[in-house]
């Protein structure tokens, strides 16, 4: 299946020298990546990236920007949600998921080059997924929690009951 947003970088077409791509999602491409990714519109995305091609694989470097409204998850109000992260990516041809790989702060992250050429537009895509926050909440989300009865993580004491059970028992 093709991604909604797809630009392909064939490797044959890749060189020893680091070269800069700009990619953008057009309308409708960014009206299906909202539907994939359960947003009410991403009005905007766009990447800047250098690939280079070096002894481990494909790396791709650069930044992924964009501008997102998502639904608070309390009340529905659509929230503006503003995207601008790094990407450090390296596309190998093959995965081998048997081996354990530690990983330092410097490590890039890998993916499994498919068919022949590296998309940086599906790679774009998920960097724009990754950043956004998973349960997002207006101004007003707290307040309209409290009003349905809903209490706060600091006002929830779980335990509460077996305090009181604890105090009777060294009256005894």
């Amino acid at each position: 299946m093709t991604p909604e947003f797809s630009r392909l970088e064939r490797l044959d077409a890749i060189g020893a020298g680091e070269r800069e791509v700009r990619i953008a999602a057009t309308e409708a491409e960014r009206a299906a990546l909202a539907v994939r990714f359960g947003v009410l519109a991403v009005e905007r995305l766009d990447a800047t990236l250098r690939v280079k091609r070096e002894a481990a694989g494909i790396v791709v470097r650069g930044r992924v920007t964009g501008a997102v409204v998502q639904a608070c998850s309390v009340t529905d109000v659509p929230l503006d949600a503003t995207i601008d992260e790094p990407v450090a990516l390296l596309f190998v041809e093959a995965l081998d998921e048997q081996e354990e790989v530690e990983l330092d702060a410097g490590a890039l992250d890998t993916v499994e080059i498919e068919g022949g050429a590296v998309d940086l537009g599906e790679a774009a895509a998920e960097t724009m997924a990754l950043a956004l926050d998973p349960f997002p909440r207006s101004p007003d989300a707290e307040t309209v929690l409290r009003e349905a009865g809903v209490i706060s993580e600091d006002d929830h004491r779980p335990y509460s009951a077996l305090q009181d059970l604890k105090s009777l028992l060294g009256k005894g």
